[in-house]
């Protein structure tokens, strides 16, 4: 089976089985969003390309992770509202990584289309990994911390899709070094060198 028909029977069961699914209801992304989605755009506003979606392709990964991603969410493809599902392309350089972070309010699943990734998560009591080739699928659970590495030669693309139209992430670095909580109390709540606390809050933006 072809990589996007299995993409395509994931995203079909994802929608059909999630339990406040909307069936019809483009998001009018102008108005506030609520605890329960957007609001709906008019009907007689509503044409064929709003179920269309371009923005899938290759992002810059000259970064420090070298990886790019585009997405696709409710904020930028508006007839996912209420659908709780979205979708996103991932791009890696030879070397590069998609460092932890959870998704606090989706399930990942994710396709790989070429090259290899190591991709696992963690939970309190263990940790799953596994080397991914094209046409491998892994799934991360709701919440799970949760990493990628390029751990083959040249460029590796992924698919990936989530549980909700607009997925939270909270990435570990970010959150520890880029902020401007001071710095020896980021050494002494994770036991790490003042020093080298001080060089990753410079890398990533932080102070303090």
């Amino acid at each position: 089976m072809k990589i996007f028909q299995i993409l395509f029977l994931f995203t079909f069961f994802s929608v059909i089985s999630h339990a406040s699914v909307n069936d019809f209801c483009v998001a009018d992304v102008k108005a506030p969003n609520t605890y329960s989605g957007y609001p709906c755009k008019p009907v007689a506003k509503i044409t064929s390309d709003d179920f269309v979606f371009h923005g899938l392709v290759a992002a810059k990964t000259n970064n420090s992770f070298k990886i790019g991603v585009t997405s696709a969410t409710v904020t930028n493809f508006p007839a996912l509202n209420g659908l709780g599902i979205s979708a996103m392309r991932v791009d890696m350089d030879e070397g590069g990584l998609s460092p932890m972070h959870t998704h606090p309010d989706a399930t990942e699943l994710g396709i790989v289309v070429q090259g290899e990734f190591t991709a696992g998560f963690l939970t309190p009591t263990s940790f799953y990994s596994k080397v991914l080739k094209a046409g491998d699928v892994f799934v991360v659970p709701k919440g799970m911390l949760h990493f990628a590495i390029n751990s083959g030669k040249g460029k590796a693309i992924g698919y990936v899709s989530f549980s909700s139209e607009n997925p939270t992430i909270h990435t570990l670095d970010s959150l520890l070094f880029a902020n401007k909580l001071p710095s020896d109390l980021v050494a002494k709540t994770t036991l790490l060198d003042l020093e080298q606390v001080k060089k990753l809050k410079a890398r990533f933006g932080g102070s303090g």
